[in-house]
């Protein structure tokens, strides 16, 4: 019998054990790579933002995005898609960053729209219509140019 082996955490969930780039691409075993985001933390949504923009300023939106993911698994029900919109604005700058410039337009867009309904209020002073905005651009310009610099691009989160 073939038996495929997996790598497993410490609570035995699988979970690739690959290092990986500050872009969230698989590097070979051995390899050296950037420290992975914890999974599961929960902390305030200033913790969470201040986190999120060091990671993006460092140029590794695809770990800001898990920050956002553990805001969008443990936070109240009614701020769930404020959190995942800023989640796949991270996603849709990593897959642009990576080339995929359809895939990254698409998540920057639905990021933007997942934002939309917080606009007038702008919650723990996020910078709503400004991301909007720039999510909606950079979509625009990967679509029809080069690959785009992560750090470069990195959005601010807050004003």
């Amino acid at each position: 019998m073939n038996e495929t082996r997996r790598d497993r955490d410490a609570e035995g969930r699988a979970r690739n054990a690959r290092p990986r780039d500050g872009l969230g691409r698989p590097l070979p075993y051995g390899a050296p790579g950037v420290e992975r985001q914890p999974e599961g933390v929960v902390r305030t949504p200033a913790e969470t933002l201040a986190e999120a923009q060091r990671l993006l300023d460092a140029g590794m939106p695809f770990h800001a995005h898990e920050v956002f993911e553990d805001a969008w698994k443990s936070g109240p029900d009614d701020e769930r898609e404020l959190w995942r919109g800023l989640a796949q604005l991270a996603v849709g700058l990593t897959h642009s960053a990576r080339g995929n410039t359809a895939g990254g337009a698409r998540l920057l867009r639905r990021g933007a729209g997942a934002l939309a309904p917080f606009a007038g209020s702008g919650p723990y002073g996020i910078e709503v219509a400004g991301l909007s905005d720039w999510a909606r651009e950079l979509a625009a310009r990967v679509e029809s140019g080069p690959t785009v610099d992560a750090a470069a691009e990195a959005p601010r989160l807050r004003g």
